[in-house]
């Protein structure tokens, strides 16, 4: 599957490598930060993409020194218009360097990743805390209608689907201890790319608004945060 993002073919699919969606989960990722009463001297991004958020995530922290991983060389190139003295990017393994930092973060990657489990033991090992960003791809209507499914395995390359109670199961049996999550809501907060996914939105805030599990087993449509240690 590294191929995939190593020989340019999600570049293809996806061209902006989404960084329009990057100042969106910076502040879900602030939020957690500051709601835990977090100090990060250090954060690293495994898997930074084209280090938006990062970039997002320094004009927040000033004090902060982040550091970003990318195997892509075409995510790599836009990691670093972006470098300064406080972000850094590297075009590596972010696990092959012994640095251990306040913060890793993973964001929307652990589903792209065949071995999950040996990644999660990983970035446990990278950060004294960890934040993750994972979709919930499992809903009633994403398995009903199997296409929601086969679109985001063939346009933006998950190959693992989780609902809530597997994504904190995986957490727990890598050996993380859950601190605290929350639900987010690209479908939700952000611009519809479709009027499908515009008509949704109202329906999706109703049912989160009576009841936050049920809404995300049902219509689907969200993320979940998690700050771990």
């Amino acid at each position: 599957m590294d191929t995939i993002y190593t020989k340019g073919t999600y570049l293809e699919k996806n061209k902006t490598w989404h960084e329009e969606d990057s100042a969106w989960k910076a502040q879900h990722i602030l939020r957690i930060i500051r709601k835990n009463d977090l100090t990060p001297g250090t954060i690293a991004e495994i898997g930074c993409g084209a280090g938006e958020i990062l970039h997002q995530l320094s004009i927040h922290l000033p004090s902060t020194v982040f550091t970003g991983y990318e195997i892509s060389p075409q995510a790599f190139d836009l990691c670093k218009k972006k470098e300064n003295q406080q972000l850094h990017f590297y075009l590596e393994d972010g696990f092959q360097k012994p640095d251990r930092v306040d913060i890793a973060m993973a964001i929307d990657v652990i589903e792209h990743i065949e071995d999950y489990s040996s990644f999660l033991r990983k970035l446990k090992e990278k950060g004294t805390y960890k934040i993750l960003h994972i979709p919930l791809d499992l809903s009633a209507q994403s398995v009903l209608r199997g296409s929601p499914l086969q679109k985001v395995r063939e346009d933006v390359g998950h190959i693992h689907f989780f609902s809530k109670e597997t994504a904190l199961a995986a957490l727990k049996d890598t050996g993380y201890e859950i601190v605290d999550y929350f639900y987010t809501s690209a479908a939700v907060e952000l611009p519809a790319k479709s009027f499908l996914s515009w008509l949704a939105k109202l329906p999706r805030k109703i049912f989160f608004w009576v009841n936050n599990d049920f809404a995300t087993k049902t219509l689907g449509g969200y993320s979940l945060m998690v700050l771990a240690k």
